[in-house]
């Protein structure tokens, strides 16, 4: 994202800063230009999102954010197999430059500014971007946005990563130093603590690890030699960084100061770059989905409010982008009046509001410089301890970050379900009057037709039939050579391009010469952190546990918890691994992105007595009933299956009608009583007589 420049706080030698250096009062009256607006979005088809783009555009939004469906964002075709169910549901599929092209028509590139959401595949989309500019006939020097591009958060929280660590710095340092060339107002990296703090990262460890990151990406670029050292602040100047902002909102924005004074320690000591234009903090900021509620769903939208004034208020650290979720997407796909709802938000505080009238609102609060100063020394000391390690990249291979982030979102799920740390509507204030938003949840949300999927993978057949074959395959031979030596890998992925070659094809050349990666999955090496005590919850779901084991003879329960598909949030997943570990369960949680066979064949092979799925992206409808079809037909149709995920009433109750044990939405929030339907359900499979131990 292109965002307007903006003066850092408090040059200091510390972490902390000094809190001295503040700019003299602004003239009352003179405003500040507003944050750029935008709305994540996309669906279903390229033509269905280039329409909702030019709505949104009417509307005021001043810039876009691209939502790629997840077989585009993990290099799958659509025609293949872990892409099914998946295509068009998050996002908007784009397969080859013609997607590209009907993307954007009508849209002139060299005047917008478009956001990407895409990191192991980013090479790739930039490329198609260009070559659609290059065809409009844009200087592409010009061009403005932002590729995300940060793949170690996909390691720890977002699960779209493809390839090794290395090969996939690589690809990220190929492309920085490409841009930083060739489209200098391109912003290469979005260096992303958004997806950690729905991991479970506290304020500080979204400041370490992304800074972090950071550390690990810049090194790579400097070490590369791609860069001459002159030029290096340039390479630092286009660093980007999307942020997370959560209820807490006074804590949130001065997490955002600590950010700032911690970037300018890193570029000025460790990078040595004296321009202070270059080192400015530059970020965007999505407000915090993980907040968000199905159960009241009204609620949702003072959070939202609350979260955005936590990057806006205060001038020293305001985000230069924002985009806002909208109040129903715990139920499901917004529809665009509710994301409109979320632009017209933004735009009532900036247009209505007097808050771009006046310098920072907090200067000389003794109250935010002591919370700020607290925030940055913890963060610094979380830094050098990564350091030790080696930095972001070993630590991730290590196991290190992914362990914190699954304890740190487990002790604060337990302080939910103990009402220690209160959720109105959720854990307090439950009753509640009919809500005339939600009396047709049918209609609340939106959803995609499953006959899209068929139309995607039959315009997939007709671009490949219709291309230079032989141009196709010399592109794809080219990348193979270039990625088995040194050179940057732009050219020849823009060849690939220019070529006709699939996303899918793309991305199986690299495979084919890096490998692929399976992250750590931080459940075996996370911490207890909900004792069972006795007289918990906990003590009495375990003693269900231990005497349903006992009674079936087996030694100790055994619970698959799986991720069909290629839905890579894996939160929920691990938080119900590691609580139901704690309860006395054996768990067998092999990670993401497995196809329904792997799941089946698993569960056969580890003989579980229960088999939990995981899916957050809409595609339960396909995947779940071939689960169930799968373990039939292996002669396991007596084991019980659960599902959690975003799951409309509908689809809920279609798949229990499809022979699905339970079904558990975000409304769902008790993960210890969660596990005790499990073991109930277990009992009801093996025609066991009903426990008398609550839970």
């Amino acid at each position: 994202m292109r965002r307007r420049e903006r003066g850092t706080s408090d040059r200091a030698t510390n972490p902390v800063g000094t809190g001295s250096e503040r700019p003299e009062a602004s003239e009352r009256g003179k405003r500040d230009r507003p944050w750029l607006m935008r709305t994540y979005a996309g669906h279903s088809t390229a033509e269905a999102s280039n329409e909702l783009y030019r709505r949104n555009l009417a509307k005021g939004q001043t810039g876009l954010s691209v939502a790629f469906d997840l077989p585009t964002q993990t290099g799958y075709d659509p025609d293949h197999v872990l892409a099914r169910g998946e295509v068009g549901r998050v996002g908007v599929p784009v397969c080859h430059l013609g997607d590209m092209r009907r993307l954007f028509r009508d849209i002139p590139l060299e005047r917008m500014n478009t956001s990407m959401t895409i990191n192991a595949t980013a090479m790739w989309l930039l490329a198609l971007y260009q070559v659609v500019a290059e065809e409009q006939g844009a200087d592409v020097s010009k061009l403005s946005g932002t590729t995300q591009n940060d793949i170690v958060k996909e390691y720890l929280s977002r699960g779209t990563h493809v390839f090794p660590p290395g090969p996939s710095l690589r690809l990220t340092t190929d492309v920085i130093a490409y841009t930083v060339a060739n489209i200098p107002k391109w912003n290469p990296i979005n260096i992303c603590s958004y997806h950690l703090q729905e991991a479970g990262a506290t304020p500080v460890q979204e400041i370490a690890y992304a800074m972090s990151t950071a550390v690990s990406v810049l090194d790579a670029v400097r070490d590369s030699g791609q860069v001459p050292p002159e030029k290096f602040g340039d390479v630092v100047a286009r660093i980007s960084f999307f942020v997370n902002a959560g209820v807490r909102f006074v804590e949130e924005m001065c997490k955002m100061r600590a950010f700032t004074r911690i970037w300018d320690r890193i570029t000025r000591e460790r990078y040595g770059v004296e321009e202070p234009r270059q080192r400015r903090f530059r970020y965007g900021v999505q407000v915090n989905s993980l907040g968000l509620t199905e159960a009241q769903p009204e609620n949702n939208v003072q959070r939202i409010v609350l979260e955005m004034l936590a990057v806006t208020l205060s001038k020293d650290a305001r985000a230069r982008a924002v985009q806002l979720p909208a109040w129903n997407e715990a139920l499901g796909l917004p529809r665009p009046w509710d994301q409109q709802w979320s632009l017209r938000i933004q735009q009532v505080l900036a247009y209505e509001s007097d808050l771009l009238e006046y310098d920072d609102l907090f200067a000389g609060s003794h109250v935010v410089e002591a919370k700020t100063a607290e925030l940055a020394e913890d963060a610094w000391a979380e830094i050098e301890r990564i350091q030790e390690m080696g930095g972001a990249m070993a630590a991730v291979e290590s196991g290190y970050l992914k362990s914190r982030l699954v304890a740190s979102h487990a002790e604060r799920r337990a302080r939910i379900e103990s009402g220690e740390e209160k959720i109105v509507g959720v854990n307090c204030f439950e009753s509640t009057e009919p809500n005339p938003l939600t009396a047709d949840l049918d209609t609340a949300i939106m959803t995609v037709d499953p006959a899209v999927e068929a139309e995607v993978v039959a315009s997939l057949h007709r671009w490949r039939d219709e291309r230079d074959e032989v141009r196709a395959q010399r592109a794809l031979a080219e990348l193979k050579r270039a990625a088995a030596g040194t050179v940057n890998l732009m050219p020849a992925t823009l060849e690939c391009a220019r070529a006709g070659v699939t996303t899918g094809e793309w991305a199986w050349a690299l495979r084919d010469v890096f490998g692929e990666y399976r992250a750590p999955t931080g459940v075996s090496s996370a911490p207890v952190t909900t004792p069972a005590e006795e007289g918990s919850t906990l003590a009495a779901v375990r003693a269900k546990v231990d005497a349903t084991a006992a009674e079936l003879g087996c030694g100790r329960l055994r619970l698959l918890v799986g991720k069909p598909g290629l839905d890579g949030h894996s939160n929920g997943a691990e938080q119900i691994a590691v609580r139901a570990r704690d309860a006395g369960f054996e768990v067998v949680y092999q990670g993401i992105r497995l196809t329904p066979e792997q799941i089946v064949s698993a569960a056969v092979a580890e003989d579980v007595h229960c088999v939990g799925l995981s899916i957050l992206s809409g595609s339960h409808a396909e995947l779940v009933p071939d689960v169930l079809d799968r373990l039939r037909r292996a002669g396991a149709g007596e084991v019980p299956v659960i599902v959690g995920g975003i799951i409309p009433r509908a689809d809920a109750e279609a798949l229990r009608s499809a022979g699905v044990a339970a079904v558990f939405t975000p409304k769902d929030f008790g993960i210890t009583e969660i596990i005790g339907r499990i073991v109930d359900e277990i009992r009801i499979a093996n025609k066991l007589d009903p426990l008398e131990v609550p839970a």
